[in-house]
Order: C-alpha cells, then sequence, then structure tokens
C-alpha cells in the first residue's frame, strides 16, 4: 500500500466515522457530507469529497468523474490515478467514464484524454448532494446526487446526434484477484470475474461486484429498461462493465439515470432487494 493511499484511508475511515458519529439528523438516519480536498491516490486532483452512511466518493472536479469509491474499511473500489500510460493500471479506472470521443471526451476523473468540465453545487443538505458538470462545449451534462445509502449519476443533456455509454472501470475489494467474483440480474450463480457477460440484461438492470475477503459487495443499477447490450468483460487489472456498451460501439442517445452503492451482504437476495429499494425511491 502506498504512503498516500495509507494517508486517505485513515483520513476517509475519520470522515465516514465524523458523518455517523455528529452529522445525523434529528431521526437518527445517517446523513450526507460534502467537503473539498484533494484525491491523493488520483495524483492529487482536487475532489468533492462525499461522505454518506457506508462510503466516500471522490467526485474530480475537473473531469466530472468518481476518482475514487471508498467503503467503510478504507477500501477503494475504483483504484484510478492520472499517469499517463498507466492504462488498465490506473488511468482507464472511475465511473461513469461515459463521454469517449463523443462530441469531445467527459465524465471521467482526469487524465490526458479528458476534456474538462464545469461544476455547480446545487444542493447540499444533510440528506442530498447535488452536483451538476457541463461539458466545456455546452453539449453534454452530467448531474451527481448523493443520499445516504447510495450515489445517482443521470446523463440529464445529451449531445445531439452522439451516444454514450455508463462504465465501472474499477477494482473490486482494492485489487482484480481470482477472490472476485460478480453476479447480476440475468444470473444468480456468483460468476469467477474473468467470466464474461455479453448481451442486454433483464429489467430491472444490474451487476454486483464483490471479494471473497470482503463482506460486502458494489451494486450498480441502470433505472431505465432497454433492449441495448450491457456487455461485461475483464482486463488484466480492471473491471469493464459498460450499461449500453458492446466491444466499442455506444449506444444510449437520451438522458437515463444510473445507481450505485454498496450492501453489506454478499447475499443475492439482499443485493436484489437493495436494488429494488434503490429504484422505488
Amino acid at each position: 500500500m502506498t504512503v498516500y493511499r495509507m494517508i486517505k484511508t485513515t483520513l476517509t475511515l475519520l470522515v465516514v466515522s465524523v458523518s455517523i458519529a455528529g452529522c445525523a439528523n434529528q431521526s437518527g438516519q445517517a446523513s450526507v457530507s460534502l467537503t473539498h480536498g484533494v484525491d491523493e491516490s488520483a495524483g492529487g486532483l482536487p475532489a468533492y469529497i462525499v461522505s454518506i452512511r457506508n462510503a466516500t466518493f471522490y467526485l474530480e472536479k475537473t473531469g466530472g468523474g468518481l476518482s475514487s469509491m471508498v467503503d467503510k474499511d478504507g477500501i477503494d473500489w475504483l483504484g484510478f490515478h492520472d499517469e499517463k500510460g498507466s492504462g488498465w493500471q490506473g488511468e482507464y479506472r472511475g465511473f461513469p467514464n461515459a463521454v469517449h470521443k463523443q462530441a469531445g471526451s467527459y465524465f471521467h476523473a482526469m487524465n490526458a484524454g479528458t476534456d474538462p468540465s464545469t461544476s455547480q453545487v446545487e444542493i447540499n443538505t444533510d440528506q442530498h448532494v447535488r452536483i451538476v458538470f457541463t461539458s466545456d462545449n455546452g453539449k453534454w451534462q452530467g448531474q451527481w446526487d448523493f443520499y445516504p445509502d447510495r450515489c445517482d449519476f443521470t446523463m440529464s443533456q445529451v449531445s445531439l446526434g452522439h451516444r454514450y455509454w455508463v462504465q465501472y472501470e474499477g477494482v473490486p475489494g482494492g485489487s482484480m484477484d481470482d477472490s472476485d467474483f460478480w453476479f447480476n440480474s440475468a444470473s444468480r450463480n456468483k460468476h469467477p470475474i474473468n467470466d464474461a457477460y455479453i448481451g442486454d440484461l433483464p429489467a430491472p438492470e444490474w451487476y454486483a461486484f464483490g471479494d471473497a475477503k470482503q463482506p460486502r459487495m458494489l451494486y450498480l443499477v441502470h433505472h431505465e429498461d432497454d433492449e441495448h447490450p450491457d456487455d461485461y468483460v475483464s482486463r488484466p487489472y480492471m473491471t469493464v462493465l459498460g450499461f449500453g456498451r458492446h466491444e466499442k460501439s455506444k449506444f444510449l442517445t437520451t438522458p437515463q439515470t444510473f445507481s450505485l452503492g454498496f450492501v453489506e451482504s454478499v447475499d443475492y437476495g439482499e443485493v436484489e432487494a437493495s436494488v429494488k429499494r434503490t429504484l422505488s425511491q
């Protein structure tokens, strides 16, 4: 573990602890906390740091994508850093990594291939933080909503005549190894991380990733059902799940919403129930 990651892990645990212990609302429910800082493990990039009940998100301020997503034990499930040429080992990772060479490249933590966006905090309460990013050419807009139990990304404005996808490119449990696994709305079975899934997920469209050494899973859900492919393939150092993606083809053309968060269980039924609760809210 690098010194930077050790520092971030310690700070993240402190932030989550303070948020849970000191920032709960009067009903006793966990709250949302927004601070400003840098993501040292991502190369010192400036970030909005949003803490919820069981996670801390680092939302990179210039690129408009997540650079780190840290669980309550201090483990980062994204592992992005901006070193040029690091490829699957760093610079490609993140979420949603949505706009790639479609009237620019946007909503990815800032790397050599990302175009900049501007951002504005529109809501900042102890139950809801909203941050909106607008591409520098004004053609794309992405909306981030953080709640006590999850994070939502909405592609709220789509460049006319262009397409996008929404991707999780990361490291379940902190690194890609043979202990990682997945299941999804098409299969209740635990699949080794290197198993591919090719095709359209059945409604509701969702995926969950786990690590045999961890007591939790990361779920990702697409709120709108469609008939587009939702392919998953593994790379040597990261996952590549793409809602609306097949190989290098993009299929999404309208505003869509995607949620992600941690479930403190590895049981299919409990993960599925969490997904359904998310979609009902």
